[in-house]
């Protein structure tokens, strides 16, 4: 008879469903919190304990697990719109069956004793290190796909940040030539005008006594290498001209010389 431990499955889930949202957040380029993020993995992981339920049948499965990612990614993005929510939705479900499809392939080429699979959940009695590693890869093949993925998108933009109760909007560029990330966190930096600065703190950019939220983050233009102050905003959108479309991205403000306009790497605009 099958042994399963309801704290190590718990456990698990909420480490794979942490990985899978992030990878979920990197293929759709939306801004995700760390606390979302870990309180939607705690949510999530309660769904697994169905594999201690008797069969459902492939049908009820599917439809527990549709309404599981839902409402996974509503609690862990927010609601941006439909459109939004059924692509990080999408892009979670891809992350799951590569995962699951993955692990259900060893399954059935190696039948250990120490993966158990029922009502299309799996429960693994893992190595700490193999689990780790596994999800390692995972995240690193999915980032190498996204980097050849990546390319140059036209068009007209606006883009908006908030920081408090403070509000502007920049005319957006994207722009390839800014790779730019941040060395903490590892999003795209969006380089905007000294002046927004000044509208958004109230203050004039003077980088030796910078705001509270604010820090210096090293950079190499084409005049030489310097250093620009950068903060996280409270939220970032960049809005399409041309069709109206809005999407909230994952990114880091930063100040420099830029002509008035936002530049970021249209690589934000991906799905």
């Amino acid at each position: 008879m099958e042994t399963i431990y309801v704290d190590v499955l718990i456990v698990l889930n909420i480490y794979v469903n942490f990985f899978l949202l992030r990878i979920t957040a990197g293929i759709t380029h939306s801004p995700l919190r760390t606390g979302r993020c870990a309180a939607a993995s705690v949510y999530g992981s309660l769904f697994s304990l169905t594999i201690l339920l008797p069969e459902l049948g492939t049908l009820l499965s599917l439809i527990i697990k549709l309404a599981a990612a839902i409402s996974i990614i509503a609690l862990a993005f927010g609601y941006h719109g439909k459109t939004r929510l059924f692509l990080n939705t999408a892009a979670f479900f891809t992350a799951n069956f590569v995962l699951a499809g993955t692990v259900y392939g060893v399954y059935n080429m190696l039948k250990p004793e120490f993966i158990h699979f029922n009502n299309a959940c799996f429960y693994i009695d893992f190595s700490l290190i193999i689990l780790v590693v596994s999800t390692a890869v995972l995240y690193f093949a999915v980032r190498m796909i996204q980097i050849f993925a990546n390319k140059a998108i036209d068009g007209d933009y606006m883009v908006i940040i908030r920081k408090g109760d403070k509000v502007i909007s920049l005319t957006g560029l994207a722009d390839t030539g800014n790779a730019l990330v941040d060395y903490f966190t590892g999003s795209p930096v969006i380089i905007c005008s000294e002046e927004s600065f000044s509208n958004l703190t109230g203050t004039e950019l003077n980088i030796s006594l910078l705001p509270k939220g604010f820090r210096l983050l090293p950079c190499t233009a084409v005049s030489g290498n310097g250093l620009i102050p950068v903060f996280r905003p409270d939220e970032v959108v960049i809005s399409n001209c041309t069709n109206g479309g809005r999407k909230p991205v994952d990114a880091v403000i930063g100040f420099g010389q830029c002509e008035g306009k936002a530049i970021f790497n249209p690589k934000l605009l991906k799905i």
